[in-house]
């Protein structure tokens, strides 16, 4: 058995290097097709906010809300808020849907 231990630990990691190699073309299962990634969706609702004439802002924090959280499609929820930071008391949030089309903007809740 101590013998043979070495070699399928190799193989292993040969399986592994093959596997990575063979499936780093693919489309990421999580992530339905389109769909925007969360650092983008910031950046989309960071330009959203300054075409709305939020100057100073900058993206504070970005979640996905699934289907039935609020409401009744999947979507981005952007928490943008002034700097230097003001207790949210400036703050505002903006709601993108997975392609990166504006959804809502509104007051953050206190």
């Amino acid at each position: 058995m101590r013998r043979l231990f070495p070699w399928i630990y190799l193989a292993w990691i040969a399986v592994g290097g093959l596997l990575f190699v063979a499936l780093r073309g693919m489309e990421d299962p999580s992530r339905p097709e389109g769909a925007i990634l969360s650092i983008e969706a910031g950046q989309r609702a960071l330009a959203i906010g300054e075409a709305r004439g939020l100057r100073g802002y900058e993206v504070v924090h970005v979640a996905r809300a699934r289907k039935g959280e609020g409401a009744a499609e999947e979507r981005w929820v952007v928490l943008l808020d002034q700097v230097p930071h003001t207790d949210l008391r400036h703050a505002v949030v903006v709601e993108v849907d997975l392609h990166g089309k504006l959804l809502r903007v509104r007051r953050a809740p206190l």
